[in-house]
């Protein structure tokens, strides 16, 4: 009967024990902070608003969720410009597979020559690579993939010897017009009502 005694309050020290360095390692050795857990404890248990508190303390409501990155407006107002000058989006969101090819043609060549004074008014283009295309060219070892693209049969290591097929264009420069306080940017044509 004594041995069952002594293991029960050997059994009831180690748990004691245990508990005791939990909490001291729980607390990073801080034992100021005993006081106020078990003034935190009995608080909740006697007092509902102040538990709905300390819940919110100790469980934060999920954070409310961010907007999504508003969109860069460069490419919008390039685009906006290219609507207003040749009608570029009109044109390619409209069906033309009933109409001829020579309306098609017509209507191109408008696009064309507006959609061309705007690019050449606004941004500023250089090629990629020099040379005109069905040329020999070697591309050189360390090339840059993003703005040289290889097809064909590409085996081993560079530099490679091919064709130019296409010199690419690089932006080196643009100029914008900006967009007026207080307008949205991300519009490219307003909606036209007639009164």
């Amino acid at each position: 009967m004594t041995f069952d005694l002594l293991t029960a309050i050997v059994t009831l020290a180690a748990v004691v024990v245990l508990k005791l360095l939990v909490l001291v390692v729980a607390s990073g050795g801080d034992f100021s902070r005993y006081g106020l857990a078990i003034q935190a404890f009995f608080t909740t248990l006697g007092h509902a608003d102040k538990a709905a508190k300390i819940a919110t303390i100790v469980q934060p409501p999920p954070p409310e969720p961010s907007k999504p990155p508003r969109l860069p407006s460069e490419p919008i107002r390039l685009l906006a410009l290219l609507q207003r000058e040749g009608r570029l989006v009109d044109f390619l969101l409209e069906d033309i597979s009933a109409a001829s090819d020579e309306a098609i043609g017509r209507s191109l060549r408008e696009l064309h020559a507006k959609a061309r004074k705007v690019l050449l008014e606004h941004v500023t283009l250089e090629r990629i690579l020099p040379g005109e295309e069905e040329t020999p060219i070697e591309v050189p070892k360390g090339f840059d993939p993003s703005a040289i693209q290889l097809t064909g049969n590409v085996t081993g290591e560079p530099p490679f010897k091919g064709v130019l097929k296409h010199h690419g264009w690089r932006v080196k420069a643009y100029k914008l017009p900006s967009i007026p306080e207080g307008q949205d940017d991300l519009v490219i044509a307003p909606a036209q009502v007639e009164l």
